[in-house]
């Protein structure tokens, strides 16, 4: 089965709620920041109904995580992973600085997408 374009933006979502989460929890001032980095993306709406989702499941971080690294490796290479991993940095920052673990999930994320897609 494809892995189709909104596929592709509610993980997305879930991924920058992972991110967003993995510190303790979700700070107004991320929610803030993800509102005014995707105002102008032509998906933003996709993409914040997504991560409002997991927000208010009170998903977990892993499983956040998980779910939104399959569906990318399902999809295939996107130029998409590029705004998306300035989105995760940006929401990072928004909240006293990034934090290891927010910058430990952004390096594994480009680690193992960029593993997935030269081994295939």
């Amino acid at each position: 089965m494809e892995t189709t374009q909104t596929q592709l933006y509610d993980a997305l979502g879930e991924l920058i709620y992972a991110l967003a989460k993995v510190d303790g929890l979700v700070d107004e001032t991320e929610i803030s920041k993800l509102e005014e980095v995707l105002r102008s993306h032509p998906w933003s709406s996709e993409i914040k109904w997504s991560f409002d989702y997991e927000n208010r499941k009170a998903n977990s971080v892993d499983e956040a995580y998980s779910k939104a690294m399959q569906t990318c490796k399902d999809f295939g290479p996107s130029p998409e992973y590029t705004f998306v991993i300035e989105v995760l940095q940006a929401v990072a920052e928004a909240s006293e600085g990034t934090s290891v673990q927010e910058s430990g999930m952004i390096a594994r994320f480009q680690q193992e997408l960029t593993d997935h897609f030269q081994r295939q």
